[in-house]
């Protein structure tokens, strides 16, 4: 099992990033797990300037397949007096897997203060609960997770998961890494396994630089809309104290 930290660690530095290799334990079928891809680019965009503000939103375009060596490098597009736009790009030997654009915004003065957020009603799990940990040749090993089952829609998830090897790790970084760790929606639709693949992902930071108790994040994905292969769906994640920390949408594809 190799961790994100040690993944970091490891990584051989460039001008513009650094290069990799993806570790079996990471992957979800012939790709790399979306949030762990979504961290590395991360990790490369922060390297690019100095005293960065705090990460408020990331686009996500899910390209292609990454498994195997990968190089991840990221440019500055853009940095103003308040925000700072810094794209990052993963490529394996299949080419370009990954494309992100992360916005980091300085906090303003302003006369507008309005939160129509929801609190999450649900306490994480007890010290004593059974948790679950997926296989170690499969990305859901890295993390602990707990369903909350009977208080989910059809079309719904709803879970407490945490990255298990998270000591020392940037928050930011560990915000990405575990903010793709359902599965899509769309698959609690299906009368029968068929295979989904992630297209895009918007993120948007609601509290910056946000932090939890004992790893602990509320992550809840449900559909909208499924239809002609395609699905969206609206994301959302709170911290152990019930505080909406970010929220976003995700485009699906389905293949059957």
């Amino acid at each position: 099992m190799t961790s994100l930290i040690d993944l970091l660690a490891s990584a051989q530095r460039t001008e513009t990033g650094f290069e990799s290799e993806i570790p079996a334990n990471w992957l979800q079928g012939r790709t790399a797990y979306g949030g762990l891809s979504s961290a590395l680019a991360l990790a490369a965009a922060k390297q690019v300037e100095p005293d960065l503000p705090p990460l408020r939103s990331a686009q996500v375009a899910f390209v292609g397949p990454l498994a195997g060596p990968v190089t991840v490098s990221a440019t500055k597009l853009r940095r103003g007096r308040n925000a700072a736009f810094i794209q990052a790009d993963i490529v394996s030997e299949a080419g370009l897997g990954l494309r992100t654009t992360f916005v980091f915004m300085a906090q303003l003065e302003s006369a507008i203060d309005h939160d129509g957020t929801a609190a999450a009603r649900h306490a994480p799990p007890p010290a004593d609960a059974e948790l679950y940990t997926g296989p170690k040749e499969f990305f859901t090993g890295n993390f602990n997770f707990f369903d909350l089952k009977a208080d989910t829609r059809p079309t719904q998830w709803l879970r407490w998961g945490r990255l298990i090897d998270r000591a020392g790790l940037d928050p930011e970084v560990e915000l990405m890494a575990l903010g793709d760790a359902l599965p899509p929606a769309a698959f609690r639709l299906f009368a029968k396994m068929t295979p989904l693949s992630s297209l895009t992902w918007q993120v948007n930071i609601l509290q910056p630089a946000p932090v939890t108790r004992d790893g602990w994040w509320l992550l809840e994905a449900e559909t909208d809309s499924a239809r002609n292969g395609y699905s969206s769906q609206t994301m959302r994640m709170w911290d152990a104290d019930g505080k909406l920390v970010a929220e976003g949408t995700q485009g699906v594809a389905i293949f059957g």
